[in-house]
């Protein structure tokens, strides 16, 4: 781990260096991709949990907070301060008085306070409710007890008063597009959504289902002189092999390498020079369906983290461009326990917990699953004979990446395999598995947990530090002995970036989500003009 560390810090100190090298460009266009399915599901960022989504979001839209790669913490964006009370439940937003939709009208509070209700009601199921419940109110809304978030109040157009329901940053919270601040107004029309405006560095132009989605320059962006790129390009691209060509023909500025591509470009003398790589905080796992009667048994769900060899999967097909899962909270989160041990592969201890089950033979299952390579059917494929070695048996039920959210959200599985955010904010994530948290914001498996809600509960209200982050250990441990997912790994995420692309930060809650003010083309590219 040493090794990596130290290698990964030298690799992000020559990146850095030869970001500064040059002083930012102004023009050219930006073509990026999304690379976690073959479309996007909305123009509304509010209705959708996926990555893909949120790649267009960081360029339309503003949020209260911005996540700072280089620091690894939220820091505000939409607020010029925020004040706290002493018992750190009420936040006092400064709201900035340069912040304009791209119709050109000044943000206000009233936006803030109406973007936020607008994800708490309860008929639409948006994903940002799981962020926004945190504020006092905010359930009673989405429970249909209330009309407004009583933990929210307008003390002027500039100045918002937040109450939180338990003591959190609220950076963590709402830095995200599922959190972004739309025009109170403007999205209330019933075309706004053809041609959505936000607060971000790029406007909309417009939007080929499939193929792209463009943006232009925001003149009046807050950010003084920012962003430098006069257009931006976003192209779906869910399969692998496209963003290779594309980057190899240089049609594209960077792309997100799978387990194979990342072997080939390591290797080759000159893509190896363009490549970034980072630890994010996200969750590679098997979710199991209690509603499904073997998986409403903890030894069933242990004896599947038994069965399968996860270390040679990871070897083998995702060419150790990962790191293999303990419990669900990633390596570089502080509640992950760095002497904890993973599920040791051993079928006969899972035959053992079958039989104790009440399955000596086994059972069948469908397994929900995705082409994503990483993290998909691939990965399910393999683990098929291991299964199979305990009586399990496996019938996949492929289904789009775009698709995969509101399957589960839905509970429409018996099983499914997915990457799900594990961090940056150990309380948030672990929070997902209390019973209180909906399957539509987080705990995807339903799970339910008398000893764990406590430990979460107690956490939630814990004053020192320290000892709150070992109630969190603690419940991080209690996971993986529960077993509500099949623990596979961690991602290791690697960008391959050409070399006229400039200012990528090593964004470890998504590598993906850059900001594109930041960003700048040289002279060389080919979209330089």
């Amino acid at each position: 781990m040493k090794k990596l560390a130290f290698a990964t810090a030298l690799t992000l100190a020559a990146f850095t260096i030869s970001a500064q090298a040059q002083e930012p460009r102004r023009g050219g266009t930006i073509r990026f991709t999304a690379p976690y399915g073959a479309s996007f599901v909305s123009n509304d960022s509010h209705v959708s949990n996926q990555i893909q989504d949120e790649i267009y979001g960081y360029a339309l839209h503003g949020m209260l907070y911005r996540w700072d790669a280089n620091a690894g913490k939220p820091e505000l964006e939409l607020a010029k301060s925020a004040t706290v009370s002493p018992d750190g439940l009420t936040y006092t937003f400064k709201l900035r008085d340069d912040a304009l939709f791209h119709n050109g009208r000044k943000m206000t509070a009233d936006d803030i306070i109406w973007s936020y209700n607008r994800i708490m009601d309860g008929t639409k199921n948006y994903p940002g409710a799981r962020y926004v419940s945190r504020i006092r109110g905010a359930v009673e809304v989405q429970k249909g007890q209330a009309k407004e978030i009583s933990g929210l109040k307008k003390i002027d157009d500039s100045t918002i008063e937040m109450t939180l329901t338990d003591k959190t940053n609220p950076g963590f919270l709402f830095y995200s597009a599922m959190t972004a601040i739309l025009p109170a107004k403007e999205a209330q029309a019933p075309d706004f959504f053809n041609k959505p405006i936000g607060l971000g560095p790029f406007k909309f132009v417009e939007h080929v289902p499939g193929s792209r989605m463009v943006f232009e320059r925001w003149e009046k962006y807050y950010k003084a002189g920012k962003p430098y790129a006069d257009k931006l390009v976003i192209s779906p691209m869910g399969e692998a092999a496209a963003r290779d060509v594309a980057f190899r023909n240089k049609e594209i500025d960077v792309s997100i390498l799978g387990s194979t591509q990342y072997v080939a470009y390591k290797a080759d003398a000159n893509l190896s020079k363009g490549i970034l790589e980072v630890a994010e905080v996200f969750t590679r796992n098997m979710g199991m369906n209690p509603s499904f009667k073997p998986f409403s048994d903890k030894r069933v769900r242990q004896a599947i983290n038994y069965a399968i060899d996860s270390d040679l999967i990871i070897k083998r097909l995702v060419r150790d461009k990962a790191y293999r899962a303990v419990s669900w909270l990633p390596i570089s989160v502080p509640g992950f326990d760095k002497d904890a041990k993973p599920y040791a592969y051993d079928p006969e201890k899972a035959k053992k917990l079958l039989a104790e089950a009440g399955y000596p033979d086994g059972f069948e299952f469908e397994w929900t699953a995705t082409p994503n390579e990483s993290w998909g059917i691939p990965i399910v494929e393999a683990t098929i004979p291991m299964l199979a070695k305990v009586g399990i048996k496996v019938k996949v039920k492929p289904v789009e990446t775009s698709a995969l959210g509101g399957v589960v959200v839905g509970g429409d599985f018996q099983a499914f395999i997915w990457s799900n955010t594990s961090g940056p904010d150990a309380l948030s994530q672990l929070k997902c598995f209390h019973s209180a948290t909906p399957r539509s914001s987080c705990n995807y498996t339903t799970f339910k947990n008398a000893a764990y809600d406590k430990l979460i509960d107690d956490a939630s209200a814990e004053n020192d530090p320290a000892k709150q982050l070992e109630l969190l250990k603690k419940a991080n441990a209690m996971l993986q002995d529960e077993a509500p997912v099949w623990f596979f790994n961690y991602n290791k995420a690697v960008m391959a970036y050409q070399p006229w692309l400039h200012g990528l930060q090593p964004n470890a809650t998504e590598l993906a989500l850059q900001r594109y003010e930041d960003l700048w083309v040289d002279a060389t590219s080919p979209a330089a003009k």
